[in-house]
């Protein structure tokens, strides 16, 4: 199959696709009963919960009242959507063609869409040259489900292929083994797996997993296992496990196979620990590296027998070690930490090293020798995103991609050589993308610090507080904000709208520290910044509190949120899609017990007022009428469970004061991650789109 016109293909996690409503007579709010409960905090300190009930979701009284905001929600959204044409331009944008594949092996590999209604496929060939042919259809594997390949791994010697696939958005996910020659599946099927990456060894692979416990109960328990490619899952050998329910574990083998990594994080405690196999020793036994250390340390890959790793050890935004397993404390630094830059990934070649650094999302290439001497350096000229540099380490060329918010993937060649970058295909858009700017500016969140803002627009904006905004933000778990294309910001922007991105503290744009400051204790320092971003925006002359949108999800979704009910004034428009909004039952469920860290725990008296203070659900007022509200979830998010949005919603509708639209969408068959194909994603898109549009542009 020729792969020509392959309509915005990449699945994302959940932070970008959203949904949206309108207001006055076409909303009318849905109650849902109260039935009281309350908890005594430290023996003093009681608090209200009258939607507990939700929790049970199975209860068929809740159920119906999520057909009802289904209902509701499907019929404000098509009004706004036509009214907007929302629909007709996102598809139109999305319109795109363009190729992205990727070498694993001695294979090029792309997921991609090939039809409108179908899932995204696995795509695969031996040569750039060659035309693309279907590996891997989920839409084979199941006519009842719905099926996403969440991740492929190519065995050392590219003659098999493992891949992930989970079934209607759930985390738990499905492996099996396929030939990369006949295309014929291996007789291996494991289940159970969970946030589980496959690091092969042999004739085998590493993978994790755990047990299964009722849908929304605590995830915990991890364990490794070795499976021998050919044998049933109950013959796989365990790795590696720990007593403590709640330890995580993180593997790899490097890229010669040599050594199996695994380190182990105590998030709780706030230690680490590394172990290795050697398995060119005489006797191949897992071995500690580092034990209990409080700094992180990743290590990429091996290079003659040292292991390549990096660390934020005296160096907030990152620095390239080599280690001696013989002698692992002492250091030798290849790359140093950056002031001003950020290291985000490391590729180790035979006799260099390819580095991608970010400076407030403007990618810097950088290749350093092994005695850290700089070799070539390039910085994008525009916010953007550079991943990639796919292939082997004897490879004399990779291929790397760049993309950015109106800018589909762009895919490059590059000569490890000669330096030398190549165009290997031309994307083609249906907009004028030389009518678009990108303005990267600074806004102060305290006396002593910046905060960045992206501001994406057309050409010859005029700052007369009257221009529509779309503030966007995610500030959680030191993540380091990529921009992806979306089609959907086109449309807002061809619509006269600006589209801005704040890197507020809790990501990792500006390194560990900023990230530690929007964390825990100081996780209201990242709703702070992005309030600081929407006041900057207006004191500008950008926009207005009439003008503003917020829209985020997962830990964005809770920023978004927690703004919206801290500071009413500032914005027209929250949508929160897949958030934790019900901080004190948080770590009662899923992973919750894994993100004490980040958000704090009831457990300890200051973690549990700092985590009441911002709480959104426990902060909404009788007498406040809140902006517009598109609230999204999925009947089957495993990360965030749903009557997080449940019990949000409920509690702002069921108030008097309440006159702006408070909406509910609900998917079925869908889990903390987009929807599933193209179409829908595009209906997706077109409901958030044209709920903001409208209300943005009510006079």
């Amino acid at each position: 199959m020729i792969l020509t016109k392959i309509r915005f293909y990449r699945l994302f996690p959940i932070i970008f696709l959203l949904s949206f409503h309108t207001n006055a007579q076409d909303y009318v709010s849905i109650p849902l009963k109260e039935k009281e409960v309350k908890d005594t905090f430290f023996n003093e300190f009681i608090v209200k919960d009258n939607y507990r009930w939700v929790e049970d979701t199975n209860n068929e009284e809740l159920n119906k009242w999520i057909k009802k905001q289904n209902k509701l929600s499907k019929k404000y959204l098509s009004k706004t959507k036509r009214k907007t044409s929302s629909f007709t331009s996102i598809d139109e944008y999305a319109y795109t063609k363009y190729d992205n594949p990727r070498k694993e092996g001695d294979y090029y590999f792309t997921h991609a869409y090939y039809d409108e209604i179908g899932a995204p496929a696995l795509f695969y060939k031996k040569h750039l040259k060659f035309s693309s042919e279907i590996l891997v259809d989920p839409n084979f594997i199941s006519n009842r489900d719905k099926i996403r390949i969440k991740g492929y791994w190519v065995s050392g010697n590219s003659e098999l292929l493992a891949y992930q696939f989970s079934r209607n958005g759930s985390d738990w996910a499905e492996l099996k083994v396929i030939s990369l020659k006949s295309k014929l599946h291996k007789d291996d099927h494991l289940k159970n797996l969970k946030f589980s990456n496959i690091a092969w060894k042999g004739n085998g692979f590493f993978y994790s997993t755990f047990p299964r416990e009722s849908k929304f109960g605590k995830v915990k328990r991890q364990k490794v296992y070795y499976h021998k490619v050919g044998t049933p899952q109950s013959e796989d050998k365990l790795v590696f496990k720990r007593n403590n329910p709640y330890m995580e574990f993180e593997y790899t083998t490097t890229s010669n196979e040599r050594f199996f990594i695994l380190k182990e994080i105590n998030d709780k405690a706030g230690k680490i620990n590394v172990f290795y196999i050697d398995y060119q020793s005489s006797n191949p036994s897992i071995k500690p590296l580092f034990m209990n250390i409080s700094y992180d340390i990743n290590i990429i890959d091996s290079h003659k027998g040292k292991f390549i790793a990096t660390t934020s050890y005296k160096a907030n935004n990152g620095r390239i070690i080599e280690i001696d397993p013989k002698n692992p404390f002492v250091w030798n630094e290849i790359a140093p930490n950056y002031k001003e830059a950020l290291l985000l990934e490391v590729k180790p070649l035979q006799d260099k090293i390819i580095t991608i650094y970010d400076q407030s999302q403007y990618p810097i290439i950088t290749v350093y020798d092994y005695q850290g001497k700089v070799l070539y350096n390039m910085q994008m000229d525009i916010p953007s995103t550079v991943s990639g540099f796919s292939g082997e380490p004897d490879d004399k060329e990779l291929l790397f991609n760049m993309a950015s918010y109106t800018i589909p993937p762009v895919v490059f060649k590059f000569n490890v050589d000669t330096y030398q970058r190549k165009l290997m295909k031309r994307t083609s858009v249906t907009f004028d993308y030389e009518n678009i700017v990108y303005d990267k500016l600074e806004y102060p969140i305290d006396e002593k610090e910046k905060a960045s803002v992206v501001l994406v627009h057309k050409k010859g904006i005029e700052r007369d507080g009257s221009n529509p905004v779309l503030l966007n933000a995610y500030g959680g778990f030191g993540i380091v904000a990529k921009p992806m294309f979306d089609p959907g910001i086109v449309h807002f922007i061809e619509e006269g709208g600006i589209y801005a991105f704040a890197s507020i503290r809790g990501g990792g744009d500006k390194g560990a520290k900023w990230a530690w400051e929007g964390r825990g204790r100081n996780k209201e320092n990242s709703f702070n910044d992005f309030i600081s971003a929407a006041e900057f925006l207006i004191d500008s002359g950008y926009t207005c509190p009439e003008k503003i949108a917020a829209k985020g999800g997962s830990n964005g979704g809770l920023v978004v949120a927690a703004a919206g009910i801290k500071r009413p004034d500032l914005f027209k428009v929250i949508v929160p899609v897949a958030a934790p909004l019900d901080m004190l039952r948080l770590e009662k469920y899923t992973v919750g017990p894994y993100h004490t860290d980040e958000y704090g725990s009831v457990k300890d008296s200051v973690g549990f007022f700092n985590l009441y203070n911002y709480s959104p659900y426990h902060n909404i007022h009788d007498e406040v009428n809140y902006p517009n509200m598109l609230i999204i979830t999925a009947k089957n998010d495993e990360r965030v469970p749903p009557f997080h949005s449940y019990k949000f919603a409920a509690k702002l509708q069921n108030r008097e004061s309440q006159k702006n639209s408070i909406l509910l969408r609900v998917k079925a068959k869908s889990g903390h991650y987009s929807t599933n194909n193209f179409i829908s994603s595009i209906r997706e898109k077109a409901h958030i789109y044209g709920f903001i549009l409208y209300h943005l542009n009510q006079n």
